[in-house]
């Protein structure tokens, strides 16, 4: 007894405090209600066996959980530097935040980075800019046997589904991309109204749930992609092998958000968990992936197809490269996924240590394809972290052709960093099919949001490609991006490593490459003995 005296002893002095304090106030039935409330629920702490802090320190224990609530708000708002906040820190937030708002997104009094810390990149200005481009830098999509090519911006809306965000976000995000001619991915959640209704040019993607081109049993159905690979809106078609947040690890949208609504577009059972497997069964080996691109390019009367990916192993991408030339078949365009991408919730481990960042993924990948003879035809994306237009030059000097970001579009629709995309409560009607938020989230204003953003930015982009004295995407090159490599020496990306030259994996590979491409096969994923 004497111990439950003690522990409770907060609660009995504040209820003491009330008890003095009703003898001369005539709201003391107010205050008699709060004493009991706040004595029951000091007992029931202190007899719960569930959670000890609450048991050894009833009622003040509550303070731990809300303080632990709040502290994520407070480190944003109050504590993080400029330049240093996770995953996005707050000079980009601003910038987003400005820009997409219409407002000039400058700063004064010098850089707040740390110029000399080693992995610091800059671009080389030319003493003579070339004259600004007239208009917007546009890239073709579609090789050889792709009979609809489309010409597709620099800056374009990652794939991001209906169900892991609201229709309030998809209608802003496809209202942005109408007003502003730049494509706008699905994600694998399935085609939408929504998506076709905004009049934007849509990237359709789906993966290996195959949702809105699914059979009952959950395989791919010729009849089902073709009737939407026909419409006008869609202007290319991505396949999704993996995404950087979760690589290998397939996808999840949890019940909550699995409404009668969704359940009917994605072809599944409403409030239960979806899940689309971490591998496709509608291929197993390299092959029979090109076959199957080949197969929905053809579906599709031509347009443009493609997959994207986190690269995994050297060794995968070089299978993918030796079934190409094996069956003659090649993607319109690969997007390679940077394992920094994070729209999808992931177990931490996946988060912050499975698959290759953007930079070493895009440089595998783009070097692979120029090795073996196949990069000419076949356009490459980035996605990953691409907010600001340095983002988007760096990734086009690194081997990219065009650019998708997906964070950075939520946070021109609103999105305040909060982290809680998973929970079904995000504050700002983004990411949830709660009502209660997606009423705050008007699409049109949103909407203008969205244009002005991807306006500014790519404004921004041709303007340091003519600062760099580039007419154009297609002259730049690796001598303009530099990286520190230590406080003494700086160098640039074209001396960074030992770049192959187009087909040389098929006469001399350099030692580095010899062995994965050999143990590579057309037939399988996994590797062979040599």
């Amino acid at each position: 007894m004497a111990l439950l005296v003690f522990a409770a002893a907060p609660a009995l002095l504040l209820t003491l405090g009330i008890v003095l304090a009703i003898a001369i106030s005539p709201w003391w039935w107010v205050l008699a209600a709060v004493g009991l409330a706040l004595t029951v629920i000091a007992v029931v702490d202190f007899l719960q066996p569930r959670n000890s802090i609450l048991r050894n320190f009833p009622l003040l224990g509550h303070a731990r959980f809300l303080l632990e609530e709040v502290r994520p708000m407070i480190q944003q708002y109050f504590i993080e530097r400029n330049w240093d906040g996770k995953p996005f820190d707050r000079d980009v937030r601003a910038l987003i935040y400005d820009r997409s708002e219409g407002r000039p997104s400058v700063k004064s009094f010098g850089t707040e980075l740390e110029v000399r810390q080693p992995g610091y990149e800059f671009l080389t200005h030319s003493i003579a800019p070339a004259p600004l481009a007239a208009e917007e830098h546009r890239v073709r999509i579609g090789g050889p046997d792709c009979t609809q090519p489309y010409d597709a911006s620099l800056f374009n809306i990652s794939s991001m589904s209906y169900g892991s965000l609201s229709a309030n976000a998809v209608k802003a995000m496809g209202a942005g991309a109408a007003k502003g001619g730049f494509l706008h991915e699905t994600g694998e959640g399935g085609l939408t109204q929504f998506h076709l209704d905004s009049g934007a040019d849509i990237g359709w993607e789906f993966g290996s749930g195959y949702f809105g081109c699914r059979t009952a049993d959950g395989r791919f159905s010729p009849e089902a992609f073709r009737e939407k690979a026909l419409l006008p809106q869609i202007r290319l078609i991505t396949l999704k092998l993996s995404q950087g947040a979760k690589p290998g690890l397939g996808g999840v949208l949890p019940a909550p958000k699995v409404t009668e609504e969704i359940a009917q577009i994605r072809g599944v059972r409403a409030f239960q968990d979806c899940i689309s497997p971490p591998a496709h069964s509608a291929f197993s080996t390299p092959r029979e992936l090109l076959e199957f691109i080949g197969e929905l390019r053809r579906l599709s009367d031509g347009k443009p197809v493609g997959f994207k990916l986190c690269v995994g192993t050297r060794r995968d991408v070089l299978a993918l490269c030796k079934a190409m030339r094996d069956t003659g078949i090649r993607p319109d365009f690969i997007i390679v996924d940077g394992a920094e991408g994070g729209t999808g919730a992931a177990p931490l481990e996946y988060q912050d240590h499975m698959g290759t960042p953007l930079t070493e993924g895009l440089t595998v990948l783009h070097e692979a394809l120029v090795g073996a003879g196949l990069r000419d035809g076949i356009r490459v994306g980035a996605a990953g972290k691409v907010a600001s237009g340095h983002d988007i030059v760096r990734r086009l000097i690194q081997g990219a052709d065009f650019c998708l970001a997906a964070r950075p579009m939520m946070m021109a629709v609103g999105c305040i960093q909060a982290q809680k995309c998973h929970t079904d409560h995000c504050p700002t009607g983004i990411a949830t099919q709660d009502p209660r938020f997606t009423r705050g989230l008007d699409p049109v204003s949103k909407g203008e949001r969205v244009f002005r953003y991807h306006r500014a930015t790519v404004t921004e982009v041709a303007q340091l490609i003519a600062t760099l004295g580039a007419r154009g995407p297609h002259e730049l090159d690796r001598s303009m991006l530099m990286r520190r490599i230590s406080q003494t020496r700086v160098v640039s990306y074209a001396e960074l490593t030992d770049w192959l030259r187009p087909g040389q994996l098929l006469t001399d590979a350099p030692a580095p490459w010899t062995q994965d491409w050999e143990r590579a096969s057309a037939d399988s994923f996994a590797a062979t003995r040599v």
